[in-house]
């Protein structure tokens, strides 16, 4: 029964929350951030990412019942009632929403509270069923914890998160179009529009290729900005490099009719944003310990 609860959170989703979390937290802190405000924030991220999965998984129930890609989630299967879930949603969403205000300030809890209702409300209520464009602008919300994580430290908001949140706004299209290219015949079964359902391999290839060249130019624009060291633009033109070459192969093999495999594609999204994140933090020069 817990480990159904769990599940509707999407553990996996929230982990790569966190990697972009923290790096953003260092950047504002100039440094290491106060220990208590670091675990605040990625406890009260958590729940609030949570909070938004499992009110995605209520919302979205029929359709999840349709896609073999989600099937197996707790309601489908009736381990856990709709009611339930959404309880459950709504609590955590409270718990979050409190735990940061409390522990942080009021300007972290508030944009946790936003990514919460854009994720529900304008991405799975509106935008999911309606456009092709719906993970374009939906994916807005998950870019919010670099601002949550920022906001906890220095109760302001800088062009660093803004920096931060565009890079991560930017890399959700390719990440989430190769997925879709994967599970094409799930949403189109499912009746969810997203790009590669209704356009051709070749053109979302191609839109996978300008959203990575616009995400590898603004992962640049940060080393200006946050005064990063020098490590990380080589950092990030390297693997901005090695991406682009994995978006390329993509629309090579669909060019020539080969099976895509666009699964290459959303693993090293995963991958690039994970070390790109990582060499963001370790650019930030660390004058104390955690205190």
């Amino acid at each position: 029964m817990l480990g159904d609860y769990v599940a509707l959170t999407k553990p996996r989703i929230i982990e790569l929350l966190l990697v972009t979390t923290v790096p953003a937290m260092m950047l504002a802190a100039h440094g290491l951030p106060p220990l208590g405000t670091a675990a605040a924030t990625l406890i009260g991220g958590s729940l609030a990412a949570g909070s938004a999965n499992a009110l995605n998984c209520f919302i979205d129930r029929d359709i999840d019942a349709v896609m073999r890609r989600t099937a197996g989630r707790p309601l489908n299967h009736d381990r856990v009632s709709p009611r339930s879930a959404l309880s459950f949603g709504l609590i955590l969403g409270a718990a979050s929403i409190g735990l940061l205000w409390l522990t942080t300030n009021a300007l972290a809890a508030l944009l946790a509270a936003a990514a919460i209702a854009f994720y529900v409300i304008v991405y799975t209520g509106i935008l999911k069923r309606r456009t092709s464009q719906n993970i374009v602008w939906g994916g807005a919300a998950g870019c919010m914890p670099v601002l949550i994580g920022s906001a906890a430290v220095s109760n302001s908001l800088t062009w660093t998160p803004v920096v931060l949140f565009g890079i991560v706004f930017l890399w959700t299209p390719p990440h989430f179009w190769a997925l879709a290219m994967q599970f094409r015949d799930d949403y189109a079964a499912a009746g969810v529009p997203m790009l590669p359902v209704v356009a051709t391999p070749r053109f979302v290839a191609g839109r996978i290729i300008a959203y990575s060249w616009a995400m590898v130019a603004a992962s640049l624009i940060l080393w200006p900005v946050a005064n990063t060291g020098l490590e990380y633009p080589a950092a990030a033109a390297l693997l901005g490099g090695w991406f682009l070459a994995k978006t390329y192969a993509l629309r090579n093999r669909v060019a020539h009719d080969l099976p895509p495999r666009p699964t290459s594609v959303f693993h090293a999204s995963i991958t690039y944003l994970t070390l790109l994140f990582v060499a963001a933090a370790l650019s930030v020069e660390l004058p104390g310990a955690w205190r």
